[in-house]
């Protein structure tokens, strides 16, 4: 169970509340330090996955704590951002990706009773989800007018905060287009009797 894969897991879980404290912060880095924080767990839930297969230390812990704590990662930073931005544009499809990972986690755990859960299993489309979603909450996260002003000779700041809100909006237009796909593959088993 305490495999280095499942270790990086929980440091992942870790980080959640760290990320949250150095988000609120009042200092003139904070914004920076949570987008830091934000990135490590992206790349440890990378770097976890990789090594539980190239050290072939997969387990049914890693695959059960693995999704936990994407999705508590995920949600904290939702629920900051809406606070922090408080505007329809972050909260609704904010709601619209909280809504999905519920509803995908009920679907997968019913699939799973009926001895079916490969049916739904992750898509490439998931995937590509998961990468907008990751790219345009950290941009959201950073707000990079807020700090760090040497960005600003390298790459203005507008660009990264436009492109963070394009990749929110895909993940977004994603996060529908999936919860679609998936509910069509498990809909007979849905709508069966039994």
């Amino acid at each position: 169970m305490w495999t280095l894969p499942n270790q990086i897991t929980l440091f992942r879980i870790i980080l959640i509340p760290i990320f949250l404290i150095i988000f609120y912060l009042p200092l003139s880095w904070s914004h920076f330090g949570a987008f830091a924080i934000f990135w490590l767990a992206a790349v440890s839930d990378i770097l976890d996955g990789y090594l539980a297969r190239k050290l072939n230390q997969s387990s049914a812990f890693g695959a059960f704590i693995d999704p936990v704590a994407d999705k508590l990662m995920v949600v904290a930073a939702l629920v900051m951002i809406v606070h922090d931005y408080q505007t329809w544009l972050v909260a609704i499809p904010a709601i619209i990706m909280i809504a999905r990972e519920v509803f995908i986690s009920a679907l997968r755990e019913f699939m799973s009773s009926r001895g079916k859960r490969d049916v739904i299993a992750v898509s490439n489309m998931g995937k590509y989800k998961t990468a907008a979603q990751m790219l345009g909450i950290m941009g959201l996260i950073w707000r990079p007018d807020y700090d760090i002003p040497l960005v600003y000779f390298y790459f203005p700041h507008v660009i990264l905060n436009y492109a963070s809100y394009a990749f929110y909006f895909i993940a977004t237009i994603l996060t529908i287009s999936t919860l679609i796909d998936y509910f069509k593959a498990a809909w007979p088993e849905l709508k069966a009797n039994t």
